[in-house]
């Protein structure tokens, strides 16, 4: 993926260095703690919304830290954490879990334990908002939805314990049917550049206007989505015996199946994220640097395909 121009605050106003601050009033003026910024994604991004088997949250930091420089990201890989130190961030935001499994150990004879200990040893805190993001308003989904130009846009199953308008996966209408090709190459188009591409199942020339969509893994979805009547769902890492299986009960064809890169499809989140969060912080009267993350960590590097 190319690197973009992910900064949404503006010039840098602070030189992100600033040590360490235990009390109040030594951070830097008009910067917030952590625990500020712990509010802030919280309201946004609430925590009750994350599915059961998730692991959202806080993950290294200390809630009386200032921050001064955020950045997204999808994972937190050690390019994307060294990414962030070089650039002074106090903060990490990503997308997906670094402890998703329970772990016995963080030695830094290990990647993972590599990852925990740069973080601490660089004051770089670790926030995760995962499935909390999918779910809430203007999360994953909906910002895949608005990307492919979707109207009536509704959850495709709604949160245990939030609003009507939130859950996992979105579902909603394009203003007119177009051919699935045609559509094809529209989400070809929204999508950051990844070895993977898209793949499509289903007739090319077949009109398309009922559109659900999954930023991530979603083929646990196939019930709703047939339940919501769409013509074709786009989710990432569809493996072959569900694919297959969804192509076998299909009626009349449909849903048709647009399979993209998981990383691509939640990448779109993140300058939604970095802006939404800006926002909240700038109402409060917090001055914050926020990027995004330009390293590319889909984990595929090329694909080689007949012809």
């Amino acid at each position: 993926m190319e690197p973009v121009d992910t900064d949404v605050t503006g010039p840098d106003e602070h030189d992100g260095d600033a040590p360490f601050a235990g009390q109040a009033g030594n951070e830097p003026d008009g910067a917030p703690t952590l625990g500020d910024l712990l509010l802030a994604v919280e309201e946004l991004w609430p925590e009750s919304l994350a599915e059961g088997w998730d692991e959202v949250g806080l993950v290294a930091g200390h809630p009386a830290a200032p921050v001064t420089k955020v950045m997204f990201a999808v994972d937190p890989t050690l390019e994307v954490i060294e990414e962030a130190v070089e650039w002074g961030a106090e903060l990490l935001i990503t997308h997906h879990p670094l402890l998703l499994k329970g772990v016995t150990s963080v030695a830094a004879t290990t990647p993972k334990g590599r990852a925990v200990h740069r973080l601490i040893e660089s004051g770089t805190a670790l926030l995760t908002v995962h499935t909390n993001g999918d779910s809430a308003v203007g999360g994953v989904s909906d910002v895949l939805a608005d990307a492919l130009g979707l109207q009536d846009v509704a959850p495709l199953t709604l949160a245990a314990n939030g609003l009507p308008e939130e859950g996992i996966g979105r579902v909603g209408d394009l203003e007119d049917a177009m051919t699935l090709g045609d559509f094809a190459a529209r989400v070809f188009g929204i999508l950051p550049s990844v070895a993977g591409g898209v793949r499509v199942s289903g007739d090319k020339d077949g009109l398309v206007r009922r559109i659900a969509v999954c930023g991530g893994a979603g083929d646990s979805l196939f019930n709703e989505v047939r339940a919501s009547n769409a013509d074709v769902y786009v989710t990432a890492d569809l493996r072959h015996h569900p694919a297959s299986e969804a192509r076998e009960a299909a009626l009349n064809g449909r849903p048709y199946l647009v399979d993209v890169s998981h990383f691509a499809s939640e990448w779109l989140w993140l300058p939604a994220a970095a802006a939404a969060l800006g926002n909240v912080l700038a109402d409060q009267g917090h001055d914050v640097e926020i990027q995004v993350s330009a390293t590319n960590s889909d984990p595929w590097d090329f694909i080689l395909t007949p012809g």
